[in-house]
């Protein structure tokens, strides 16, 4: 079981980024609503960070699929579906002649996404914490060889 330990690792590293990149953004919001950025250094800001941050929730996603954990599948499921409506339909990028006329709805966009992450952040830190403890009191040292993780 140390790859499911290593597994959930990854997904912890993962969602912190997640975590921030969403934090950030609505940070950035929140700096042009109050007048301490301009619109061009916001939208600037945000979109170098906009498709870092589908990629890496779609790998979230995917890498869910691929492990068999449903219940996360279905979680993550459709906010990666939203991105890639977003993505495709090109809107995914902030506009900066339009951006005070969207910043409420930006923001609540962002807020929504941020309570998704923080939820998710609970379900993976918990299975985090329950598959190292299942490693540490049941591991045994043949299960870290991929040999004979393979043929078994």
């Amino acid at each position: 079981m140390a790859w499911d330990l290593i597994f959930w690792v990854l997904c912890f590293f993962i969602n912190i980024a997640l975590l921030a990149s969403s934090f950030y953004q609505l940070l950035s919001l929140s700096d042009l609503e109050a007048d301490h950025l301009n619109p061009f250094e916001a939208t600037t800001r945000i979109n170098s960070i906009v498709l870092p941050e589908f990629l890496l929730q779609g790998f979230f996603c995917l890498s869910f699929l691929l492990t068999w954990h449903w219940f996360m599948f279905i979680f993550t499921l459709p906010i990666t579906a939203y991105h890639l409506m977003l993505y495709l339909n090109r809107k995914h990028l902030l506009d900066v002649t339009e951006i005070f006329r969207d910043l409420n709805t930006e923001k609540k966009y962002r807020f929504v996404k941020l309570a998704i992450y923080l939820l998710l952040f609970t379900v993976v830190l918990f299975r985090l914490l329950s598959a190292s403890i299942f490693f540490f009191f049941f591991w045994k040292f043949e299960e870290l060889d991929i040999r004979t993780s393979l043929f078994y």
